[in-house]
């Protein structure tokens, strides 16, 4: 059973419009090189230029959010489930 991988709408244009993709991984670092490999320009958007997760961009591994763990070190098994959520900001009117 793979690793299944929600995409945030602004990111569905690189997977084709779907909004989950299957991936194989032992790490989220190695999770955003597998969908940088399947989906060209997905990482550049989630990592900056030094390969690190952008600090708007918040990811997910079974509802536990990768910086509480260890970052792009956090491991990965068959069967879980990533988030990349975008973070919103805004303010009042």
């Amino acid at each position: 059973m793979p690793i299944m991988v929600r995409i945030p709408s602004p990111l569905r244009k690189l997977t084709g419009g779907r909004g989950e993709v299957e991936a194989k991984a032992d790490t989220v670092g190695g999770l955003i090189d597998a969908l940088e490999a399947a989906y060209p320009g997905i990482k550049e958007r989630v990592c900056d230029e030094d390969g690190a997760v952008r600090r708007f961009v918040n990811i997910y591994v079974n509802e536990e959010d990768i910086r509480f763990l260890t970052f792009q070190d956090t491991p990965l098994k068959d069967g879980d489930q990533v988030s990349i959520v975008p973070a919103i900001a805004g303010g009042s009117a």
